[in-house]
This record gives structure tokens, sequence and C-alpha cells, in this order.
């Protein structure tokens, strides 16, 4: 439904009584949160094989008509290159308040979260008339751009569990609780940008995505994405104390790419927040 905000002005004239309207027009969608468990980005370099869930914990986007660009992320404003990338490539300026159930940063694609669920807004209040298809390849394009994920949108637009070990992506909706913490953030563009550490991803992600069998639980992704973690000596102590807390426990856990985040299934109250894996993805609210 579009939310519409009509002010009134007007100014006195010799020649009388001049009144002037301005409709502004806003429109909120919504963008799951995503996980990734493992991955291997492409020899481009602009996208990425590997296991992700989306989860019901994400960000809202209200998008709202203004004269230039101007993004506000829980009540301050601030610099969000992706999107205001997206808005550019849509051609339009708006003000973005962004309001996100999930940290910024430690590996929930928030980014990716943020510019699709824009794009998505900002498609409706200016009437452009694009297609979902369209509106996730610009999102895309403004992550890999602004070197803040290389296909989380694709995950937040479909929802469910997605793998693709590079013979296409497959999606099935697993039922499992999912409970996370998060000590920090990681530098994703640092990371991406790291070819020495990439090019170790891509090898060890590629063999790990083709060691899956075709659909495998959800606990098999996370056993094997702890495994795929730890030989890349990616885990901090913080994160490694969290997993095997969990395995005391008798669930499965592990980090999420890339954050000082650990997420697991299989256990009740270990870590602070619990959520679900989103099997409807991006919506218009």
């Amino acid at each position: 439904m579009y939310c519409l905000f009509v002010y009134f002005y007007s100014c006195s004239a010799v020649s009388g009584l001049k009144t002037d309207f301005c409709v502004l027009v806003s429109m909120k969608a919504f963008a799951p949160g995503s996980v990734t468990a493992v991955f291997a980005p492409t020899e481009s370099g602009d996208e990425s094989r590997g296991a992700s869930m989306a989860i019901e914990d994400g960000i809202v986007a209200n998008v709202q008509t203004a004269g230039e660009t101007e993004i506000v992320l829980d009540g301050e404003a601030t610099d969000f290159e992706p999107v205001e990338g997206v808005l550019a490539e849509l051609g339009v300026s708006a003000r973005v308040e962004l309001d996100a159930a999930i940290p910024i940063g430690c590996g929930f694609g928030a980014s990716g979260a943020a510019t699709l669920a824009t794009a998505i807004s900002a498609n409706e209040v200016f009437e452009l008339g694009h297609s979902q298809d369209k509106l996730v390849g610009f999102s895309h394009v403004a992550e890999v751009e602004a070197g803040t994920g290389l296909g989380d949108v694709f995950i937040q637009s479909a929802g469910g569990l997605l793998m693709d070990g590079g013979s296409g992506r497959k999606r099935w909706e697993p039922t499992d609780a999912v409970e996370y913490v998060s000590f920090g953030g990681m530098s994703t563009s640092d990371a991406l940008g790291d070819e020495e550490l990439m090019a170790r991803v891509r090898t060890v992600g590629g063999r790990t995505l083709r060691s899956f069998p075709d659909e495998p639980s959800l606990e098999r992704v996370i056993r094997d994405s702890w495994a795929f973690a730890r030989e890349l000596e990616l885990p901090t102590g913080r994160v490694e104390a969290a997993v095997r807390e969990v395995e005391s426990e008798g669930g499965v856990a592990s980090m999420a790419m890339l954050g000082e985040t650990v997420f697991a299934v299989g256990v009740d109250d270990i870590f602070p927040n619990r959520t679900n894996v989103s099997h409807h993805g991006s919506q218009l609210l």
C-alpha cells in the first residue's frame, strides 16, 4: 500500500493567494538476512558459488521521494555505498530509512538485504516497472562494485537454503530453528580483495561444495562449514569457544562468512538470538 504524505503551503502575492502542493510517496520492503556457510568465488570474481540460507531476521527499507539521496540507518544518517549505488543505477534520488534486525558487517548479508529492500521499494515509489530478477541484478552489481558481497541478494530474494556447487542452484526449505551470536565484524571488502585468501577459499570451498549430497540436511551443511572455516584458519578464539559450547550440548555450529559470528542448530537457549530459515524471501510490506 502506498503511504502518502501531503504538505500544504501557501504564500501571499499582490495578485492574490497562491497555494502549492508537494506529495511525498514512500514505500517499505523487507529483505531477510542471509548466512553463508560455505562459498567459492568464481574465476571472474564477480559472483560466488556456495551454500547459504535466508533467515527471518532482516532489514526493512522505507524509501521516500527526495531531491537528493540520504541514507538513515536505525535513526542515524550514514553512508551506505551499495544502497547509494543501486539508487544511482535506478536513476533516482531518495531518502532511505533502514531498520535493521540483524548486526551490520557481521556475516548476515546486511548490505545485500538493505540494497535489495531499497531497490524493491524504489521500484514501486518511482513506478519504474522493473521485474524482480532485474532488481536483484541491479542490487548484485551494486554489492560487487562496493565490495560488500558476491551473491547474498540471490539468496535473500529466493528465501530458503540455496546451494550451488557449479551445476546450478538448488533450493529447499529446512525447518530447523537457528540460534546465533555475534562478537563483531570482519571487513568483507578486505577479505574479497585478498587474492591469496580468495584463491584458498576457491579451492577449499569448491571441494567442500562438491562433497555435499544432492540435498544435504542443514546439520550436514553446518558441520562441513566448520571444517571449511578451520581449514582456512578463519575462526577467532571467541568463535572456537562458542562452537565448542554448542557441540558440548549435542548441536552443530559454524562461523558465518564473513563475520565473527557463530550460528547453530540442534540446541536451545545457548545463544541470545533465535530465528528460522525464511522461506519467502524479500517482499513489499
